[in-house]
């Protein structure tokens, strides 16, 4: 699974540079997510824009590695294709997890 992250401020952004999160990568996803979180201070944004393609298992797998920030730290979504962003909201997951547009408004808010 490859993901990059940046830190912009106390704003930890983490790239998903893979086109699906489903169940043959849910457990790599979440492994890395660990390790590029670890150390983390503030807010996570998780940039899904090169995500095409999303099961149950990938949105378990984001859960997971909210839920493994504890509940000091807040992790927010940003550029959702039309694909995943209907996963969300069918899943009503979308008012679990604040989401934005872009990286740049996920940074200012």
């Amino acid at each position: 699974m490859d993901l990059s992250s940046a830190v912009e401020g106390d704003i930890l952004v983490v790239t998903v540079n893979e086109t699906r999160i489903d169940a043959s990568v849910a457990i790599q996803f979440k492994d890395r997510m660990r390790e590029e979180t670890d150390a983390v201070t503030g807010r996570v944004v998780l940039n899904l824009e090169q995500v095409d393609f999303i099961d149950s298992s990938g949105l378990g797998a984001i859960v997971a590695a909210m839920k493994q920030l504890g509940t000091n730290h807040r992790m927010d979504l940003s550029c959702l294709n039309e694909n995943v962003d209907k996963v969300f909201r069918l899943t009503r997951m979308d008012t679990v997890f604040r989401i934005h547009g872009t990286v740049g408004e996920a940074l200012s808010q």
